[in-house]
This record gives C-alpha cells, structure tokens and sequence, in this order.
C-alpha cells in the first residue's frame, strides 16, 4: 500500500512543538512505507533529537515495539540513564495504556502528540494516567499539535488499508507479512 503523503521539512527559523512534531510525522510515514500503523515519535532532550522511531510491530513480530516504547529505549541510551526528566516526547498518536505506563516509569517530562484516541488513549483521550493519585511521576501534556495532518495520515492508511481488504478478500496485514 503506497503511502500518498510527502514528508515535511520544516524552518529551522522556528524551533516550536510544530517544528519537533514534524519529524515525529516523518517517521510515521516511514512505519507506513513499512505496512505498519502510521505513527511516529521522536524525544528531545536540550533543544536535540535524541531518538527517532516509528510503529515496528509487524516488522519486529513484537506486541511492544510501538513507537513511543521505542523512542523510550533509545532515549535511555543517549541520556545514559532511564530517567528521562529532561525529556520531551513528541508522538502522532495519544499514548495508549502501555505506552503511557512507560512514559510515567521512564520519568519522561513532557510528552507532546497531536492525535486524541478516545478509545485507548491513556493521556487524556479515553483517560488520563498520568493524574492517578500515588503515582511518583506526572508528565506535564500537550495535546493537538499538527492534529489535522497527523488525523488524515491516520484515517487514510485505514481507509486503504479496509479497501484493499474488500477489493482482495484477504487481511492485509497478515498479507504483509509474507
């Protein structure tokens, strides 16, 4: 399934939650490019990308290799430590329960995603996590940055992903695998 959406390049003018999401929907059309969901993260630590990733499930065969988990391993590595207080995390696509359980273990600071997920998303969405009295950590949250471009690279793959599926009779995603 070939994605129709272009990368963006952003300004370099303007260093802003914009400018950081952008590259956080680079790598959510690479996970499309590679038949995976389209969502993509990427954390900064003093103004740098520190890690960069997107959906891997399929391809890794492994139920946590969402992008967020990812981008948390990678950023324990370069920060030389697991907690990642200094660490802002920008992701396409709200958080769901494991994701965001990972992000409050990880001491993550900041987490920054553009699409809302009322049925899993575990930052606002559907519930938010990271206000459960007795936890250690609260991430602060910002929500709808880049929502619309990050929504319609969402719904499109599904769309298509549904078309094929009626036009072929087959499941795509096992398709993918092949």
């Amino acid at each position: 399934m070939e994605c129709p959406f272009e990368k963006v390049f952003p300004s370099k003018l303007v260093i802003n939650d914009e400018y950081y999401m952008s590259f956080a929907y680079n790598e959510a059309i690479l996970a499309w490019q590679a038949g995976e969901v389209p969502v993509g993260a990427i954390a900064v630590a003093n103004g740098e990308i520190i890690a960069s990733c997107h959906n891997s499930v399929d391809t890794l065969n492994d139920p946590t290799a969402h992008a967020e988990i990812l981008a948390i391993t990678q950023s324990s590595r370069a920060m030389g430590d697991w907690r990642l207080n200094d660490v802002t995390l920008y992701v396409t696509k709200e958080p769901c329960p494991m994701c965001a359980g990972a992000i409050i273990i990880s001491r993550i600071g900041r987490v920054v995603y553009a699409v809302t997920d009322g049925k899993m998303g575990c930052l606002g969405g559907s519930f938010c996590m990271q206000n459960l009295s007795g936890i250690n950590h609260h991430p602060k949250v910002t929500a709808g940055v880049m929502a619309d471009r990050c929504l319609q690279l969402l719904q499109t793959f599904f769309e298509q992903k549904r078309l094929l599926k009626e036009e072929n009779g087959f499941d795509l995603a096992k398709e993918l695998l092949l």
